[in-house]
């Protein structure tokens, strides 16, 4: 199957400044990954999955591979919400078929902060962000990112991915001075992270809150909205003209929170969001970002141009505050060619 390109400026960055695009850009959540299968090859020459993030050269390339097969309108950078706490001495690592294992926390735990030392463990991802700056397309922007404090937080609690993330929920009322100490201290190391990535390169940061959804209605502003907020704002007041992406998984009823705070500049919507609610009611004072569901990139076929025409119509063809993404990350078993049916329609028929 032949592509279509259209290339003419960076249309991801155009679209995050409010400007209207012939086209709406295109880029997927884990567009470098598992299903390709020259990230399989580069994977097995890694050693493990850790060791592949803290490798400049081979992050590079993960991160490059997507965007030589597709042409996407941005590469996110390869990294893991993970490597804050493996820079915190949690002794992360990962297990086939378990997903991320470390060091439980315990409440009486202190996490310590030191940011030189914070940076010094992750400063081969900030030289990944600027291998990629000089590496990368002209036309291709470059986003960095970093999980949200709570999400981050779910997996230091339990040690691991639990159902529902249950330990941490327990935290929320068993220890909740213990759990704010935790968020705070990741809020500050977040800020630094990904401060360091901007300064490295990254033109775009984006922040994922994929646990959001778990958080009791009640405290959600304390726990997902405030940190996120504090995150954002300090990274505004050194980099105005920064774009930040948000997406917070399974809160669909506070979008209207986010939409209220001007340092964030797109809400990326999860798959179980009305896209043409959420376009009707945010379009004028957000950009959008989704919300394909990954499950329809796999299947492919009818299924998946009947979502891929829902979606353009939802968007009213998406030229204005809109860009094209899944709802959260595509899936393992994903054929490689359906991303290129994605691709093709969206350029052909926005």
């Amino acid at each position: 199957m032949s592509m279509t390109v259209y290339k003419k400026k960076k249309l991801l960055l155009s679209a995050l400044h409010g400007e209207e695009n012939q086209i709406p850009p295109i880029w997927l959540m884990r567009q470098a990954g598992r299903y390709l299968p020259e990230y399989q090859k580069t994977r097995q020459e890694a050693g493990n999955f850790l060791s592949l993030c803290y490798s400049p050269k081979l992050a590079e390339e993960v991160t490059l591979q997507p965007i030589r097969r597709y042409h996407f309108d941005a590469a996110i950078l390869f990294a893991d919400i993970l490597l804050i706490p493996d820079a915190l001495n949690r002794n992360v690592h990962f297990k086939q078929g378990k997903g991320p294992l470390m060091q439980p926390l315990d409440p009486k735990e202190e996490i310590s902060l030191d940011l030189k030392k914070l940076n010094d463990h992750l400063s081969p991802v900030y030289e990944t962000v600027d291998r990629l700056k000089n590496s990368l397309p002209q036309d291709v922007t470059l986003i960095g990112f970093a999980g949200a404090p709570w999400t981050v937080a779910t997996y230091m609690i339990a040690g691991e991915g639990t159902p529902h993330q249950e330990p941490a929920r327990k935290w929320v009322y068993e220890h909740p001075e213990a759990l704010e100490r935790l968020l705070n201290t990741l809020t500050d190391a977040t800020i630094e992270y990904l401060r360091q990535q901007v300064l490295a390169g990254a033109e775009v940061i984006k922040l994922f809150d994929s646990w959001a959804g778990s958080i009791p209605g009640h405290l959600f502003n304390k726990i997902c909205l405030e940190p996120i907020s504090k995150i954002a704002s300090a990274l505004k007041q050194e980099f105005p003209d920064l774009p930040i992406i948000v997406l917070c998984k399974g809160a669909t009823g506070h979008l209207e929170k986010f939409s209220q705070n001007a340092d964030i500049s797109c809400l990326a919507l999860d798959p179980e969001t009305d896209l043409t609610l959420a376009y009707r009611k945010f379009k004028d004072t957000k950009v959008l970002q989704g919300n394909l569901d990954p499950l329809a990139l796999e299947i492919g076929g009818k299924a998946l141009e009947n979502a891929l025409e829902k979606c353009l119509e939802a968007v009213e063809g998406g030229r204005k505050n809109y860009i094209f993404n899944l709802g959260h990350g595509i899936r393992q078993h994903t054929p490689p060619e359906n991303v290129e049916t994605v691709i093709n329609y969206i350029r052909k028929t926005a």
